[in-house]
């Protein structure tokens, strides 16, 4: 077979039929400002393990908010917690404490 030069990618859709929104229910209960977030970035722009490395805290956002859960507790693991996220946010999510209940939930579930 001929190479091209590219792979064909898995699709990324995403199955909503599948999700447990008590999960996302609760931790908007925790952390009340969750449910302001616009994803604008600003929290993944000044994230100093983003800019070591692959984390990205609006990716962590989004697939936990999807109930796309697999891989994620090892990427909660690379943030610091320096809180720089939170001091940025136009939108005032506390996402410090976010992540601290996030990874609270990911632990919960093993």
């Amino acid at each position: 077979m001929a190479d091209f030069g590219f792979n064909i990618s898995k699709p990324q859709s995403i199955d909503t039929n599948d999700m447990d929104v008590n999960r996302l229910q609760a931790l908007e209960e925790k952390v009340p400002s969750f449910r302001r977030c616009i994803s604008c970035g600003a929290c993944t722009a000044t994230c100093s393990a983003g800019q070591f490395g692959s984390f990205n805290i609006r990716r962590i956002h989004n697939l936990y908010r999807w109930d796309q859960r697999k891989g994620l507790e090892k990427e909660m693991q690379k943030c610091m917690l320096c809180g720089k996220c939170t001091l940025v946010c136009p939108r005032g999510v506390n996402l410090r404490s976010l992540i601290i209940h996030i990874r609270k939930a990911l632990a919960d579930k093993k």
